[in-house]
């Protein structure tokens, strides 16, 4: 697919740390061919434990996760949309992605130096937010002049994005992000080249202490209430739990992850999060020779789902033997699945749905 999510956050917050568990277990993985583009920049699995089920039934051979580039930004300080710490080229860095990860730090440890000189999620995402508001004003502010100008002077297809600007800045004036902001989709569209930060959708990272894990604690509580106000969604995990995990020789993770009552890591749940909240979604093909995870963004019909796999499945779409993961499971498989009559056949028009299991047919 080629999208990305970048994790941003104040510096000695865990980011680096998640990152590198993040990418050590994308490395370590055994069914996942794990690769480095840049040193600040991993492809990581999309683990779906419903691959692996199905691969079981299927008997296959191998396994093939969908997957996701993360962007590891460098921590940003107050002052970055004026070119502090290096602000201009994180900035630059956080435009490039798709969705932001922000970590936020939610635990006390006096040998890990705070740069705000104490922890306070609320003060900390607000020093984030205003970097971001500040740069999206600035390339706002820039914009606007000159296609108010163009649409002063009666040339019409700049008057709707005059508007869209007027709206981005007025909500930015009073400090609200712009993923808040009630945007149509032509609004949404005539802002688009501008590739506004805080128009992205955000997933708040709340990096707790390992024995808060499970917890609502009070910093936990600031930034559940935060995420809400800003229209973001949040994911709690301990970075530090996550780093041991990742060091682990692969065959020992299920045994510690037993001995420490979870089911599986936290980072997991946040890769999945963070897919979710690129609206993608997943169907699954399945046979001997391999069980492969496909991205789709939600809402894709079966020729777009086909064409994920080869352009030729999509010219030639005849059907999709479509069978819902839940009936597969249930049934024990394919052939089961088939004769119970669960397997149907869709056409041109059928919006896949997360988790089908699919063979497409088509000409060549």
């Amino acid at each position: 697919m080629g999208l990305s999510v970048g994790i941003v956050g104040l510096p000695n917050v865990g980011k680096s740390t998640i990152f590198n568990a993040l990418t050590a277990a994308g490395a370590q993985s055994a069914n996942y061919p794990f690769c480095t583009i840049e040193p600040n920049v991993g492809i990581v699995p999309v683990v779906d434990a419903r691959l692996d089920k199905l691969a079981v039934l299927a008997q296959s051979k191998q396994t093939v996760y969908t997957d996701l580039k993360v962007v590891d930004i460098a921590g940003l300080v107050r002052g970055a949309s004026k070119g502090e710490g290096l602000g201009n080229q994180f900035l630059a860095n956080i435009r490039e992605t798709d969705a932001i990860l922000h970590v936020v730090r939610c635990f006390d440890d006096p040998n890990v130096v705070h740069v705000e000189g104490s922890v306070d999620p609320e003060r900390d995402i607000e020093v984030i937010e205003t970097e971001l508001l500040l740069a999206d004003m600035d390339a706002v502010g820039k914009k606007i002049d000159r296609v108010g100008r163009l649409a002063r002077v009666g040339q019409k297809e700049y008057v709707a994005q005059a508007e869209a600007l007027e709206k981005a800045k007025a909500a930015a004036d009073k400090g609200t992000p712009l993923r808040a902001v009630d945007f149509t989709d032509e609004e949404r569209e005539s802002l688009r080249e501008l590739n506004l930060i805080t128009l992205k959708p955000v997933l708040y990272v709340a990096n707790v202490a390992e024995s808060d894990l499970g917890k609502e604690t009070p910093l936990l509580q600031k930034v559940r209430a935060i995420a809400a106000e800003k229209k973001g969604e949040v994911v709690v995990i301990c970075g530090e739990l996550e780093a041991q995990i990742s060091d682990l020789p692969p065959a020992e993770r299920a045994d510690f992850l037993q001995e420490m009552g979870l089911e599986e890591p936290g980072l997991n749940v946040l890769i999945r999060a963070a897919y979710k909240l690129l609206n993608l979604e997943t169907f699954f093909t399945a046979g001997p020779k391999e069980a492969r995870a496909w991205t789709i963004e939600r809402g894709s019909k079966g020729p777009q789902a086909a064409g994920k796999i080869h352009s030729d499945f999509e010219r030639g779409f005849i059907r999709a033997e479509t069978i819902a993961y839940d009936d597969y499971i249930a049934l024990g498989g394919e052939q089961a699945a088939k004769s119970a009559g669960k397997m149907r056949s869709e056409g041109k028009d059928y919006v896949v749905q997360d988790g089908d299991v699919i063979l497409f047919r088509f000409n060549v």
